[in-house]
């Protein structure tokens, strides 16, 4: 029997939804009355759920966290801040990424409990469809801030819990996530939300721009305002552009004014201000920019300070990697599913992201599953979700699965090789009808997902041993890439040193690479491929003492390897070499040696088992 105040909520929403076309003004905003229509009728979601948000499993939270890395740790700074400046109310800080899952977290020790007990913890999900009305859902199904405030909320669960939040977008104008305020007690009055809207607004608009300056270095930089003292500290526009002047970045309000301005957002600068006058403001003390109503200073590209390795403009890309990326363009949007193969740790996800982000779909969801990172029982109901009471120890309310979360964008799928058999049929009737039934459902829902997947292994070897459908085989392969690794790249000195910068910015300072140091990197055989190139820069650059990374700032098995053209190839497949490598290097010590790889130590223990490693002292009887 529901409580009191639970049954009171849902009568509240009934007769809400029943009469709002016939009242004049609704007791609730707008936009909360539409939200609270799509979770009755839409979501099929029940106002009575005393049910807390779905949480997140440790592996799939580290996923998320690793994917969103660029954007927490610059967020990571203003969330703590706006924190500091809500804590002494009792209000605790959330930043969700762009699919509505909270990846960091600020709250004092003291309300800990209760904020947890609320649902305001790290790892939880709150889209719409899974939640109804809040104030991260809001967020993202508006795209604007928003106070959804105690009974706006839809669920009874929440209805004690007041949350102001605001979107946080990118320089190409996709959404980052979500920055939320949240408190478990506050003032039955909406209107004593008003600050912390203001607050939490301002703050994401803080983490936009620490965002936009991190995405333009090195390019032609414009801040505006229409104040002159405001440029420098709180500029309202802000333009980046290249020395061709192609518009490569804007913020949301620059953006908002240029599609004011032309109706659709000029391709180059001079489409846009006058570039002489700009020329020269460069630099200067912030000047009236003719035309425009706004003060502005232009920056120009700032080059890094001198290092051991040049960085000519003429190095580009592995022509294979070129030419499969602009092949696989051209097919995104033809209803074709594409296969990458390509060793682990060589770029398979970073390249569907860029498919993902060249497609129609780039405004929706990208959705990824490891398959070999999941256990195998858990992996069902991660892909395909379940309803309330499916299984024992299943969620009360059930659990939106990742199919239905893609719908509209991209579901990727990595090493689709390691999918149990019985997932492969159930996958291969959702990708022929287009349809998913969720563990325990007695319907389908209709799902319209572009697939993508990826393995390290050889399907088409894996279908003639009878460990991969062939027909999901050939409906998944529509388009074939291969990813070579990244000993066999021609680009390596390019990726070091994109890489290397990306990592020094980490830490604000530019560090340069000794020649020894460089040429043992570009020497190694790599293994790990290009997720081990980044982790050992990341210690390089962590322990470099100096303002140059020397040979002794690498790890110690790199600086043992002898260089690609010395090491005799054997016959074995080059993952199982790599296997061999790694734990020869680390004294067949499993941790150290998933760790080289970038890999988690269930995953080599998986392969290991597959190419009939045998360990020291676990030999078969």
């Amino acid at each position: 029997m529901l409580p009191a105040y639970s049954k009171a909520h849902v009568d509240c929403v009934s007769r809400v939804l029943r009469n709002a076309d016939r009242l004049p003004d609704a007791p609730v905003p707008s936009l909360i009355l539409d939200s609270w229509r799509r979770s009755m009728q839409q979501h099929h979601l029940d106002p009575g759920s005393l049910q807390g948000p779905r949480i997140l499993s440790e592996g799939v939270l580290r996923e998320c966290r690793e994917r969103s890395e660029m954007f927490l740790r610059i967020a990571s700074e203003e969330v703590s801040r706006l924190h500091g400046r809500v804590r002494d109310a009792d209000y605790c800080v959330l930043l969700t990424d762009a699919q509505g899952q909270t990846i960091d977290y600020r709250v004092e020790s003291a309300i800990r409990s209760d904020c947890r007990r609320a649902g305001l913890y790290l790892g939880t999900c709150w889209s719409e469809g899974e939640e109804g009305t809040c104030g991260v859902a809001a967020v993202l199904t508006n795209g604007v801030p928003v106070t959804v405030h105690k009974r706006d909320h839809f669920r009874a669960a929440f209805i004690g819990l007041t949350c102001s939040a605001a979107p946080v977008y990118g320089p190409q104008g996709e959404l980052l996530g979500v920055l939320d305020v949240s408190a478990v007690e506050s003032p039955d009055d909406r209107r004593s939300q008003h600050l912390i809207h203001q607050m939490v607004t301002q703050s994401a608009r803080e983490i936009e721009n620490a965002f936009f300056m991190h995405s333009a270095e090195g390019h032609w930089l414009l801040r505006a305002h229409a104040a002159p003292g405001y440029v420098d500290s709180q500029p309202d526009y802000l333009f980046a552009w290249d020395n061709d002047g192609r518009l490569l970045a804007l913020n949301p309000a620059a953006r908002r004014y240029l599609q004011r301005l032309y109706g659709m957002i000029p391709q180059h600068v001079g489409e846009v201000f006058d570039l002489n006058a700009l020329r020269k403001a460069a630099d200067q003390a912030p000047c009236r920019l003719p035309g425009h109503g706004l003060h502005v200073r232009l920056s120009v590209p700032k080059r890094p300070a001198s290092v051991a390795v040049q960085r000519p403009d003429s190095e580009q890309v592995d022509p294979r990697i070129a030419e499969s990326l602009r092949l696989a363009v051209r097919v995104k949007d033809r209803n074709l599913p594409v296969l990458i193969h390509g060793e682990t740790g060589a770029g398979k996800e970073v390249f569907a992201r860029q498919l993902h982000e060249s497609s129609a779909r780039r405004d929706k969801p990208f959705v990824a599953l490891n398959c070999a990172a999941i256990p195998e029982s858990l992996i069902e109901s991660e892909l395909f979700g379940y309803v309330a009471g499916a299984f024992t120890g299943a969620s009360g309310k059930g659990m939106r699965g990742l199919l239905q979360q893609a719908d509209g964008g991209t579901l990727f799928l990595d090493e689709i090789g390691d999918m149990p058999l019985s997932l492969q049929t159930r996958l291969l009737r959702v990708l022929a009808e287009g349809e998913v039934a969720p563990l325990g459902a007695a319907r389908r829902e209709c799902v319209d997902i572009q697939v993508i997947c990826a393995s390290h292994r050889d399907l088409s070897a894996l279908v003639a041993a009878g460990g991969f459908r062939e027909d999901l085989y050939f409906r998944l392969s529509g388009a074939r890439f291969e990813l070579p690794p990244l000993r066999e790249r021609s680009d390596r000195l390019a990726l070091i040193n994109r890489i290397l910068d990306e990592e020094t910015s980490r830490c604000g300072v530019r560090l340069g690479l000794a020649g020894a140091a460089l040429e043992c990197l570009l020497g190694y055989r790599w293994p790990g491929n290009v997720r081990q190139l980044r982790h050992v820069l990341r210690y390089a650059c962590a322990v470099c003492g100096g303002d140059t990374i020397q040979l002794g700032d690498l790890p110690a098995e790199l600086r043992g390897e002898a260089p690609v053209a010395a090491v005799e190839e054997t016959a074995d497949c080059p993952e199982r070499q790599a296997l061999l490598d790694a734990l020869v290097r680390h004294r067949w010590k499993p941790g150290p040696a998933a760790a080289a790889l970038g890999i988690s130590r269930a995953t080599l223990y998986r392969r290991v088992n597959q190419h009939g490693i045998e360990m020291p002292g676990k030999r078969r009887g």
